[in-house]
């Protein structure tokens, strides 16, 4: 499933380099259409990707729609409650039979451990003759699985907190086990809000290999798209895009200072949510992944604090905020005081992000990954990596226009609007008091006092220096 370190190859340096966009419908409502233009769009942009030798196999693509309660209710042999009651996911799963339940029983036992409910799994319908041959190879078993809240009363951030602890120690334990297909394991998704469907597929055969897609009773108000072309990498099914929550157009240039960064915190962390299974957690960046992917976990465990998602991106991918002597106090104090928390993940690179809640896109403050959206007249937003990925008569254009280096833009999907960059960060960064706490708290090295201390130095004979430097 993973290609391991080889010759002169080294899975930290992948870094990907595609196509991406979204649709959504600004009043809310559901429709097959928004899968359908969003498959468009995807197709749109298969020249932003890459197919391997076999002509067939692509290096990733994917679709992320909100939760289709309707479709799993009539496809489901089990009963299930309202919608946000409970998560569904695609798993990918060993293709021997044997691994195959190992994994299943692990991911159950780590469930119930977390005192959720398993409701039921469901076998993904797919036609593996859209596969090229070597997509074949590696091919897993998709499954969805259906969880259940422990009770009514669980509000849906512990549900959140839970479900996440269950997804990643089960990873853990099963990538540490002895099995032959212990990369096979992944989760694309896991969400009361969202589902992922992806894999090394062609944009033309991503709808012939998922059956659901093409299924006229599967409807979404909003859909996410992606066409990967790696670069310095090898391309395999769970580096495909969409992640859980983000996807991808560009490489992050500091990603190796970002995830040692990220590893050295562990030590330090620690939750009341979590309890004692936060070391069960770690690592929180898998290594071995690609940069999109990297950002994607960073993504998630902020969230699980319970910051907003528009918040989480703030934090990764930051204005150019030190030197900008026209941004307000409270947006730089903002700035400066996550600074001290989480450095920026810069690019350059173009980031559409969703949670359910909402949709949109960040371009890093180096701005060298174009990003433009239109709004139509009759209520859809599209975004993407380029203009032109769907047909829209010019008297339904309601305006057209672009991302800006270091600016958000972002739909309201609850409220079904547009918050422009300066509403949504004034929001963020008013919410607390930045500003006191860094008077209070910050402490700068030239504000040290000096007090002329001497460092002695104890002389080391020649023979002794000799054999501790080998």
């Amino acid at each position: 499933m993973k290609l391991k370190k080889q010759g002169l190859y080294l899975p930290e340096f992948e870094h990907d380099n595609c196509g991406a966009g979204f649709i959504c419908s600004l009043n809310g409502s559901r429709s097959n259409d928004i899968i359908h233009k969003a498959l468009q769009i995807l197709i749109k942009l298969e020249h932003r990707g890459a197919v391997s030798a076999d002509g067939k196999t692509g290096d990733g693509a994917g679709i992320l729609i909100d939760v289709p309660h309707n479709f799993f209710q009539k496809y489901c042999s089990f009963e299930l409650p309202e919608l946000g009651k409970y998560a569904v996911g695609n798993v990918f799963l060993p293709s021997k039979i044997n691994q195959l339940n190992y994994c299943v029983s692990i991911f159950e036992q780590e469930i119930t451990k977390q005192g959720l409910k398993v409701l039921g799994w469901r076998d993904v319908p797919v036609d593996s003759s859209a596969l090229g041959e070597i997509a074949t190879l590696t091919e897993p078993k998709v499954k969805q699985i259906f969880i259940g809240k422990n009770s009514e009363s669980q509000t849906d951030f512990d549900f959140n907190i839970k479900l996440y602890a269950a997804r990643k120690i089960a990873e853990h334990t099963i990538y540490n086990s002895k099995i032959s297909q212990a990369g096979f394991f992944y989760l694309p998704s896991l969400s009361t809000k969202t589902i992922i469907y992806k894999g090394l597929l062609r944009p033309e055969d991503i709808s012939v290999y998922y059956k659901d897609l093409l299924d006229p009773l599967l409807d979404a108000k909003l859909a996410l798209v992606h066409q990967r072309f790696s670069t310095n990498t090898f391309p395999t099914w769970d580096l495909a895009q969409p992640f859980r929550y983000i996807c991808h157009n560009g490489e992050i240039n500091t990603l190796r200072g970002n995830v040692s960064r990220m590893f050295s915190r562990e030590e330090l962390m620690q939750s009341d949510w979590f309890g004692e299974d936060i070391k069960k957690l770690f690592p929180i960046v898998l290594k071995g992944k690609s940069d999109s992917a990297q950002l994607d976990m960073a993504v998630e465990l902020l969230l699980m604090t319970g910051r907003s998602l528009p918040e989480v991106m703030m934090m990764l991918i930051p204005e150019a905020w030190e030197k900008n002597k026209e941004m307000s106090e409270a947006k730089r104090a903002f700035y400066e005081y996550n600074s001290c928390l989480m450095e920026p993940w810069d690019g350059p690179a173009s980031i559409p992000f969703t949670d359910g809640n909402y949709i949109g896109a960040v371009l890093d403050r180096n701005g060298l990954r174009p990003s433009r959206y239109t709004v139509t007249k009759t209520g859809f937003v599209i975004m993407s990596s380029e203009t032109g990925v769907l047909d829209i008569k010019p008297e339904n254009v309601e305006y057209h226009g672009r991302l800006e280096p270091g600016k958000m833009f972002l739909v309201n999907m609850n409220e079904g609007r547009i918050i422009n960059d300066e509403e949504i960060k004034n929001e963020i960064v008013t919410k607390h008091p930045y500003k006191k706490w860094l008077d209070n708290n910050l402490i700068h090295l030239r504000n040290i006092p000096y007090n002329n201390y001497e460092v002695t130095h104890t002389e080391i004979d020649l023979q002794k220096r000799l054999q501790v430097f080998g």
